[in-house]
């Protein structure tokens, strides 16, 4: 498909879809509009109907009220003629009485164990009626024998009386009444006046409803029924059926207060109640009937309180909207064909520069970049133009540079092959599965495998141990960490070892990701054997200094011991003092001998847990007093929360004496020693010991620890070296600092794990 037909098409569907939205938010938009016209329609008329409600409820109201002061005068006339107690009075008496009071029925209400009955009546029917069942009305029986006022919500209330709504005997349901109930506390029974209120309760004004209801169906078409409910009534789930179980019963006890009730959806209850319940209007939608019907539940709040239906025929609202709209679509339609032929035109004049740029950029795919395109625009177009030519000339300038650049590229690859295959080192690289993708030629020579055999392999080089172990490295170098200088064991084509020193990096793709591991391995075989060599040569130098340090040490007590041997040989009896200076010679060899034996005998197997803080506690009471000797005051500043040490308790005494000590020695004119125990790190115990003595020379710092070297008159110099022994013997080091004049600090740290 060319150009200008897709810039027709593309022209014709924009309009096209502007006109589809057109239509489609004319259609929404009115369709909206005449539903909340047809609501207010509706809600108008149930207002109408609900004020022609609430004027019959207040005149009923009022019509009832008057009857009701007129019964209670007549229980008060009928109470003068009457005999306080009951059992005096007489039925044919009470039908006299009501024809005289003018009246229909006057029946009597007595106390009955814990019930309040119809004992006496000019009304055989109504004789035995027990008020239990009359629901509220036993409660007001109850609150008139107690001489209180009635409180309950229903019926007129007054002095000493009480009458309920309007009601219908069961005896009689075409009999519609309305009674009075009046007491005495002189009589032990209640009066109760009753009158047929038909004279006085006017059906017609519900009559007057429906009149309405249908004269509004009639005005409007579109109005298909006009319902009226009693919310009282239609709570019962038994809505829209007349309860006529618990007589007596209201005679507004019904569902339908006027109107046909012919369009019934199934959720016309749930609505009702919402309705009634909330007090907004529900609307809703359904098809009843074979029409489509939008019902509106409208609750009244007047004097009548009720629930109105309106059902409206929603096609009222659709058949004026689908003729509104043909008539737009045939517009469109129209505007439509208008624009598919005016399109093609103009998309005809839009591509023709197009075209010119289009054939340009041809020939500079072919490779002809001299030629240039000359548009007199200063539009969109023209631009374009412009850009086009200054690519052709970019780009020859970048073909230029190219062809340069990969001559360089060539000379690069050809100088890097050249390194790769003289190195001493074998380079391998390694995809990500492990497979060889490239060796060099140091590499066949050291491992045996030839390019050919590598290439796509996975060579055997590793043991399974060792294989784990490389895995974690290149999880390393994949995660942008560096191996160097790693010591590894190899095998050969042979099977041979090779021992290598291997730095392994890798190698990642333009978007960063890693796609293979280079090593360089180097034969350390050769440099190991030089090591090994120099150690021994190290080796062979301590023990001899420690030789000659030993005999120079021992040569001492001995020529003392061959001299005294000597002289009992000459003598056979000698002093007794010279006996003591033998034993003491020979002690003092003892000891060298003994302190020599830490080297030997490191006695892990004696290590247990140990609180260093108590320990060194018990060296500060050891040692309290010779420090008061020297004038020395021990200052403590121990962390009690240290956890306990693995260790051999006694040697660390040994060291913390030994370092204590030469602290006092070191202060012959008295001062401050202090001992401080932290926890430096986690992992880490701190003992910090430090003095204000004379302090030690420089020079003479690095060989503290040397056997045999010491700074005092008096001892052999193998305290420190012991001591040194000891803490490396826990994993730990002793480091020292002096300043002359100052005094000396050594730190002694241990691992606690």
């Amino acid at each position: 498909m060319s150009i200008k037909t897709k810039l027709a098409w593309f022209i014709s569907l924009t309009v096209i879809v502007i006109l589809s939205l057109n239509l489609s938010i004319y259609y929404f938009s009115t369709s909206s509009q005449l539903k909340k016209e047809a609501e207010q329609q509706m809600i108008g008329i149930a207002k109408q109907i609900g004020g022609t409600l609430d004027a019959a409820q207040k005149s009923k109201q009022l019509i009832e009220d008057s009857v009701g002061e007129k019964l209670r005068l007549a229980a008060i006339s009928a109470q003068m003629r009457l005999d306080p107690d009951i059992a005096n009075v007489s039925n044919e008496q009470l039908d006299r009485l009501s024809r005289d009071l003018g009246v229909d029925y006057i029946t009597l209400w007595a106390k009955d164990g814990d019930d309040i009955t119809a004992q006496k009546s000019s009304n055989p029917k109504a004789i035995g009626a027990s008020s239990k069942a009359l629901g509220y009305w036993y409660t007001a029986f109850s609150q008139l024998f107690e001489l209180r006022q009635v409180i309950i919500p229903q019926g007129q209330k007054l002095n000493h009386f009480w009458s309920p709504p309007i009601t219908i005997i069961p005896s009689d349901l075409n009999d519609v009444n309305k009674l009075g109930f009046y007491y005495n506390d002189k009589y032990n029974y209640l009066i109760n006046p009753i009158v047929h209120a038909g004279a006085f309760y006017n059906l017609e004004n519900l009559k007057s409803s429906d009149a309405i209801a249908q004269q509004i169906i009639d005005d409007n078409p579109s109005i298909l029924e006009v319902s009226g409910f009693n919310p009282a009534f239609y709570k019962d789930p038994q809505v829209l059926v007349l309860n006529e179980s618990v007589p007596p019963y209201k005679l507004d006890n019904k569902s339908m207060i006027f109107g046909q009730y012919n369009y019934i959806d199934i959720h016309d209850y749930t609505n009702l109640m919402k309705a009634d319940q909330t007090g907004r209007i529900i609307t809703t939608k359904a098809k009843i009937l074979g029409h489509k019907v939008m019902k509106s539940f409208i609750p009244m709040s007047g004097t009548s309180k009720s629930v109105i239906v309106v059902n409206f025929n929603y096609a009222a609202i659709k058949e004026p909207l689908y003729h509104q709209l043909l008539i737009q679509v045939l517009i469109s339609l129209g505007l439509m064909a208008a624009v598919v032929v005016s399109s093609s035109f103009i998309a005809g004049l839009m591509i023709r520069t197009l075209q010119l740029i289009f054939n340009r950029m041809n020939e500079i795919s072919r490779g002809n970049f001299g030629e240039q395109i000359i548009i007199d625009s200063n539009n969109e177009f023209g631009t374009l133009a412009s850009q086009v030519n200054a690519m052709s000339s970019n780009l020859y300038s970048y073909q230029t540079q190219l062809t340069a650049a990969a001559k360089e590229l060539l000379h690069t690859q050809q100088y890097l092959e050249s390194f790769v295959n003289n190195t001493s080192d074998a380079i391998h690289v390694v995809d990500l599965e492990g497979r060889t993708i490239d060796v060099n030629k140091a590499f066949e020579t050291m491992f045996g495998w030839t390019q050919a055999e590598a290439v796509g392999q996975k060579l055997p080089m590793f043991t399974s141990e060792l294989l784990i172990d490389l895995r974690e490295k290149g999880e390393l170098v994949l995660n942008g960490g560096e191996v160097t200088d790693y010591e590894i064991m190899l095998y050969g084509k042979n099977g041979m070892p090779v021992e290598v020193s291997i730095t392994l990096s890798g190698i990642r793709d333009e978007q960063g990701r890693m796609v293979a591991y280079a090593s360089i391995a180097r034969d350390i075989a050769e440099r190991k054997r030089t090591e090994e060599i120099l150690r021994r040569s190290e080796k062979l130098s301590v023990v001899g200094q420690l030789a000659a340090g030993v005999a120079h040490e021992v040569r001492n007590p001995l020529t003392t011991l061959r001299g005294f041997v000597q002289l009992l040989q000459k003598d056979a009896k000698l002093d007794k003092s010279y006996l003591n200076i033998m034993l003491s010679e020979l002690d003092r060899i003892n000891l060298i001998v003994s302190e020599f034996l830490v080297f030997a005998k490191p006695q892990a197997d004696r290590y247990q847990e140990a609180d260093l803080y108590t320990v060194m506690n018990d060296i500060v009471v050891l040692l309290d007093s010779e420090a008061n000797i020297h004038n020395v005051q021990m200052i403590t500043r121990l962390d009690a929360g240290i956890p306990p040490l693995m260790c051999e308790s006694n040697q660390l005494k040994q060291v913390l004496v030994n370092v204590m000590k030469n602290g006092m020695e070191a202060m012959p004119d008295g001062g401050e020693l202090t001992l401080e125990l932290v926890r430096e790190s986690e992992q880490v115990i701190l003992i910090r010991i430090k003095d204000q003595g004379i302090g030690i020379p420089e020079e003479d710092l690095a060989r503290l620890g040397e056997p045999f070297f010491t700074r005092k008159t008096e001892g052999n110099g193998l305290g420190l070296m012991i001591s040194q022994q000891i803490i490396q013997n826990h994993n730990g080091n002793m480091q020292y600092s002096s300043q002359l004049g100052a005094g000396t600090c050594v730190e002694i740290r241990i691992p606690l794990y």
